[in-house]
């Protein structure tokens, strides 16, 4: 496996980073701004983008596998990817998702803990209903995981 920054046409990447965040223009608020990394192997498995939140945390504002490529490790691998290569520079990696249970469960297994919440935001941010495993998001839900060296 290997993990490629992507600083270029990193829009050429956007069917993958709609698999995490189903709008374009809140995939537009982030992308140029954030670091995106590509997993390969054997081709694209998946993608991150990381942005600095300030305080010493580290966000993940996009992570997606490709679909037929699931619970195979490759979103653990470049979460693990994000947490040795940033080691030191941050504190704290962070992540926002919906009240989903198999993303929740998914950053719980990698070592994440409820932080807080932000009531409404998906409801307030984007132009239609977001679904994920059958439950429409209404609050975004804030996970961390401390990295310091």
């Amino acid at each position: 496996m290997e993990m490629l920054e992507i600083t270029e046409n990193k829009k050429a990447y956007l069917d993958l980073l709609l698999l995490a965040d189903e709008e374009e223009a809140m995939v537009d608020r982030y992308l140029e701004k954030g670091t995106m990394y590509l997993l390969a192997e054997d081709g694209v498995k998946g993608e991150c983008v990381v942005l600095d939140a300030g305080d010493g945390v580290l966000e993940i504002k996009n992570i997606a596998v490709a679909p037929g490529f699931h619970r195979q490790g490759y979103g653990k691998a470049m979460v693990d990817f994000l947490e040795k290569k940033y080691r030191g520079d941050y504190s704290v990696l962070q992540a926002g998702t919906g009240d989903s249970p198999a993303t929740l469960l998914f950053y719980k297994a990698c070592g994440f803990v409820p932080s807080h919440t932000v009531p409404n935001f998906f409801t307030d941010n984007y132009r239609r209903p977001i679904y994920d495993g059958g439950v429409l998001l209404r609050d975004m839900i804030y996970l961390r995981k401390s990295i310091k060296p």
